[in-house]
């Protein structure tokens, strides 16, 4: 199963918050907020774990869904 990534409006801003993360991060921008969420979902299929980011809009609609699958080692 896929490590969920979730980009959300928050009260000030944007946040991406998933399990893989100590603490949520709060980005100015939704564009900013979704790039670093997809970010890590890139670095997490390149350590072998598949990762899905879900962005949401302020109205709470999904805006869109990207999946990363967990990329196997080159032997």
């Amino acid at each position: 199963m896929a490590l969920l990534i979730s980009v959300a409006p928050a009260e000030q801003g944007w946040s991406v918050r998933s399990e893989a993360l100590e603490a949520d991060l709060t980005f100015e921008r939704g564009g900013r907020a979704e790039a670093a969420a997809r970010d890590l979902a890139s670095r997490l299929a390149a350590s072998g774990r598949a990762a899905e980011v879900r962005v949401f809009l302020r109205d709470g609609a999904e805006a869109g869904r990207f999946l990363h699958p967990a990329r196997a080692w080159a032997s």
